[in-house]
């Protein structure tokens, strides 16, 4: 079943054309991903099938009975509402529903007249047709999935990354047919996108969307359509296909280009030798000549972004943190944390958000101050900071006027300098584009104006704070080399998982409470040492409680259960997340308890109405069931408190 049809789309923007004739169709099920460089045009083409832009040509067609989710990169919410309501608000027939019940319980309490009792009978039964009662109780599990922890802030106060969030949720529980997304990964810690992958390699999910996340495009998508210059081309399997075929595809252009240009070679020479008699030469011949001039002059010459800056050299001491700790109030940030960088030393950092990753770079850029120890930094030091928020450009200012802002001659590794539009054309933007205004920069052109801007100082230690936002997937290769091979040292916080396990050598792991845990490994090392550590403290827990369990009701087993119990037991403290698991449990059973007996006061106040004891009645057994499970789940974890 077709989903979606887009024919003969083109798009100018600012007078330069975007689009050129696209077409392409998504399937039911399919999974599509759109891949292409910085100010090519993917988030017009996004806009334009959910009719937020309208094409110079063409048409984007949607199935007229199938349900859109539409996730932007800038969330729209509405301000002042709490984030509950804003996801409950959401068009679909089970929130409204839901909506209609709260409302209609509202009016119970207030000496309720006939229509509202009705109003109260149509409502639960619109809740028992749509299968809704447990809707609420979702919103609340996927926000905190999601990390959206109070439900009744207002929107106005989310920052951008729990604004995202919020919106993500909104989609996700709408259940739309065709779910399309700009860019879904930003923002979200490495654990978040994890369970997104989870989520959308669902079969049945229908999907299109923009992202440079190139393990998240392997992991999720069956279908990569590339836009390049205006034209488009199709590679049916996943990232790593794409990658393999367009390498393929780019060598035989190449190729194609050396044959036409040997040609037009020997053409020449036949042209020219009787420049008089040209009339009387085959017409043909000089008609294919002229189209195969023409077509080399349109061959377009791909642009290598290229990074060879200066860098000043490092001396003997680089940075030393001694016995650092941070605190904001009673959340412990970093707790006696000591650590010597070395030449060359590449680390990543990762962590849930809100651990102290960004506090961290901020006291080694001096931006903040430890509550104890100290932050030595080597006289040789020139730090090159490229933080989340990026550069405040002045809109009204051409893209060669910020770079010369900083300098007009730039030092290269090699000794020579360029000049500020040598050095945007290094990066990328052509003669044209040197001479826009910044207002007309894409997101992702600005990020990469950004990051040229920071390497042009020369420095010798990095710090960057999620790079890899909205930059494309060629410039995240040739930065990915650059730092393979850069003599200085860098410090990087990112969520591209393929991006880390390029660049690093060892992992900072921010665990929370302060704790910090030195990996010697990239991130998918990490991530596989993980899960079996997961797994066996899982079996560890596990074992522990039969064996508990068996000293108490088998006796005569004490002995024998003790035994094999003893080396296991040895007195662990619980991990992090163990931890955080345990308090919440604590919190969970004791709502739940209170929700069992609030239920169980309606329940014995009701007489004749049926409908509702019946409904309560269920709520309370899928309570009863939660409790159980999560109070066996505490006494496995309260073994090692």
């Amino acid at each position: 079943m077709n989903f979606l049809s887009v024919e003969n789309l083109s798009k100018t923007w600012h007078d330069k054309p975007v689009l050129r004739n696209i077409s392409f169709g998504l399937q039911q099920g399919e999974k599509v991903a759109l891949v292409a460089g910085n100010g090519q045009g993917k988030s017009t083409l996004l806009q334009i099938i959910i009719g937020k832009e309208t094409p110079n040509t063409g048409q984007a067609i949607i199935r007229k009975d199938i349900k859109i989710g539409y996730l932007p990169q800038e969330p729209e919410l509405m301000e002042n509402v709490s984030v509950i309501d804003n996801i409950l608000i959401y068009d679909s027939p089970i929130s409204k529903a839901v909506r209609e019940y709260d409302i209609a319980i509202e009016k119970q309490s207030h000496d309720p007249s006939e229509d509202d009792m009705n109003h109260l009978q149509w409502a639960s039964e619109q809740m028992n047709l749509l299968g809704a009662w447990d809707y609420e109780s979702r919103v609340k599990q996927v926000l905190t999935k999601l990390k959206i922890t109070d439900h009744d802030q207002l929107a106005s106060s989310l920052s951008g990354g729990q604004r995202k969030r919020v919106a993500m949720a909104k989609v996700l529980l709408a259940e739309p047919d065709l779910l399309i997304m700009d860019e879904p990964t930003n923002h979200l810690d490495l654990e978040m996108i994890e369970w997104l992958e989870g989520y959308l390699s669902q079969k049945d999910l229908s999907l299109l969307l923009v992202t440079h996340d190139r393990y998240f495009l392997d992991r999720v998508c069956d279908t990569i359509i590339e836009l390049e210059h205006g034209d488009i081309y199709h590679y049916k399997g996943n990232y790593t296909y794409f990658v393999e075929n367009k390498a393929l595809r780019e060598a035989q252009i190449a190729s194609e280009l050396e044959k036409d240009k040997n040609l037009f070679r020997r053409e020449l020479d036949w042209v020219r030798k009787m420049p008089k008699a040209r009339g009387t030469k085959s017409k043909s011949r000089v008609d294919a000549f002229d189209d195969l001039e023409a077509r080399i002059k349109n061959q377009r010459h791909k642009t290598e972004l290229n990074i060879t800056m200066r860098m000043e050299r490092l001396g003997s001491k680089i940075l030393e943190l001694h016995h650092v700790s941070k605190s904001y109030g009673t959340k412990n940030l970093l707790d006696d944390f000591s650590y010597i960088f070395k030449r060359k030393e590449k680390v990543g950092i990762v962590g849930p958000n809100g651990v102290g990753k960004s506090t961290f770079l901020n006291m080694i850029m001096e931006l903040e101050q430890p509550d104890a120890g100290k932050i030595v930094q080597g006289d040789t030091m020139i730090f090159g900071y490229y933080s989340q928020q990026g550069m405040k450009i002045d809109d009204s200012k051409k893209v060669i006027d910020v770079v010369r802002d900083i300098a007009d001659w730039i030092p290269m590794a090699n000794g020579n300098k360029l000049t500020a539009q040598q050095l945007l054309l290094q990066f990328g933007f052509t003669h044209e584009k040197q001479w826009d205004f910044a207002v007309k920069l894409s997101g992702g052109e600005k990020r990469r104006l950004y990051l040229m801007t920071v390497l042009m100082k020369a420095p010798n230690f990095l710090i960057l704070d999620e790079p890899t936002n909205d930059l494309d997937i060629e410039t995240l290769g040739v930065l990915e080399d650059f730092l393979a091979g850069y003599d200085g040292c860098a410090i990087i916080v990112s969520h591209d998982r393929y991006f880390m396990d390029k660049v690093v050598d060892h992992i900072f792991i921010f665990e929370g409470e302060g704790k910090v845990r030195d990996f010697p490994g990239n991130y998918s090392d990490y991530r596989e040492w993980d899960e079996i550590e997961d797994a066996r403290r899982q079996q560890e827990a596990k074992d522990n409680f039969k064996a508990s369990k068996n000293s108490i009701e088998n006796k005569p087993e004490i002995a024998v259960v003790n035994k094999v119990a003893e080396p296991v037991v040895e007195k662990r403290k619980l991990t992090f997340k163990e931890k955080f698991e345990f308090d919440q449990l604590e919190k969970e059973i004791t709502e739940l308890n209170q929700n069992k007996s609030k239920i169980e006061g309606e329940i014995a106040h009701l007489t004749t109405e049926f409908d509702k004891i019946a409904t309560l009645g269920a709520e309370l057994e899928t309570i009863q069931a939660s409790i159980d499970s999560k109070e066996l789940r505490w006494l496995e974890l309260s073994e090692f408190v």
